[in-house]
């Protein structure tokens, strides 16, 4: 079911444009369907902002529950950002005051740069807690992912995340642990997800939390695991939401930034990522832009029509069956929760299915 263009916000009408389903907010007043409130806790920097906002509607728009999608971006205050980006915030965004006062029925939490060497010690450590402990309280279930996922694990269970000693960094092959969460219900029991970061929570960091896991590389480790009641907390270390283009802008970032002096050394490509011939044509770059700094002469660019144009998207489809699986068991508690009719069978003492 749509997305309801509840806002002005540029990205319904970019998603529009790419053809997804997104319903006018005055149109959407007079239909007699469900409603869900999903807030987007948005902490990622200015330049993925809008980019974020983007793979996470698009996310629950493609869900096919019964319902039409609210969507309420919010954001912290503490996270700095620049005089460009803050408008484009108080001009679209809500607040967390909003969101507690009109309440959600689900949340989802992304990830952020960190400039610390401890999560305790960012400006929005506290704000951040603050939001997760409400959350925990008044909302259905809360999706965190990557950054927020280790901040969980640090403040609710102790378990800090650890650095791996370099980026973790491509597309890997993960594998279903639990078949019978619903979560994961007619789900590939192998597939695959994108990952982008340095720092990680082990395996046996999850378990001795308590925390059942249910999806994981055996070279990325874990990227989905859920909370002890296996539903009000959702954590990704994995970025599931990533666009096609996602790490190739990365890796663009990346080059840019050796050429201009930011980085000593050319960044590695994202690993299982690019195709075999890709590869080829990006190392040949690599070795022509060395040789033109060498020579202090201007860098060629990227051969980005032709990476572009050869890039495979090997995630989304799981990635849009999971969060609608995670949508339809939200759509069912909140139902039962007020009391409403919902065409699923649903057990009222097992709202979840979990004792199947």
């Amino acid at each position: 079911m749509p997305l309801v263009a509840n806002s002005k916000l540029p990205t319904f009408d970019r998603l529009m444009q790419e053809g997804e389903n997104v319903l006018p907010g005055d149109v959407a007043l007079h239909q007699d369907i469900r409603e869900l409130h999903i807030g987007l806790l948005n902490m990622m920097p200015d330049a993925s902002l809008a980019a974020t906002e983007r793979q996470f509607f698009r996310l629950v728009g493609e869900s096919n529950q019964i319902a039409q999608f609210y969507m309420h971006p919010f954001t912290l205050k503490e996270l700095h950002r620049s005089a460009e980006a803050e408008r484009y915030v108080n001009q679209y965004y809500e607040t967390f005051d909003q969101m507690k006062e009109q309440g959600l029925d689900a949340l989802i939490i992304t990830g952020a740069n960190v400039t610390q060497p401890d999560l305790s010690l960012e400006p929005f450590w506290k704000p951040l807690i603050k939001v997760i402990d409400w959350a925990h309280d008044n909302v259905t279930s809360t999706l965190c992912s990557c950054l927020a996922t280790h901040a969980v694990l640090q403040f609710r269970y102790g378990k800090k995340r650890r650095h791996q000693g370099f980026k973790r960094w491509g597309v890997y092959s993960h594998r279903v642990i639990d078949r019978k969460h619903p979560l994961v219900s007619d789900v590939n029991t192998r597939f695959d997800v994108p990952h982008s970061r340095f720092n990680q929570i082990d395996r046996e960091q999850f378990e001795t939390a308590g925390l059942p896991i249910l999806v994981e590389s055996e070279i990325a480790g874990v990227h989905l695991a859920v909370s002890e009641d296996r539903f009000r907390l959702i954590f990704l270390q994995g970025h599931p939401e990533y666009d096609t283009i996602s790490l190739y802008k990365e890796y663009k970032r990346e080059v840019n930034r050796f050429i201009q002096g930011e980085r000593e050394d050319y960044p590695p490509s994202p690993e299982n990522y690019f195709t075999l011939r890709c590869q080829a044509v990006l190392d040949e770059h690599r070795e022509r832009v060395i040789a033109a700094l060498t020579r202090k002469k201007l860098p060629p660019e990227l051969p980005e029509s032709y990476v572009m144009a050869n890039l495979d998207n090997t995630w989304h489809d799981t990635a849009e069956a999971v969060i609608n699986n995670w949508i339809g068991k939200v759509y069912q508690v909140t139902n039962i929760d007020r009391k409403q009719p919902f065409q699923d069978n649903v057990d009222l003492n097992d709202p979840l299915g979990l004792k199947k």
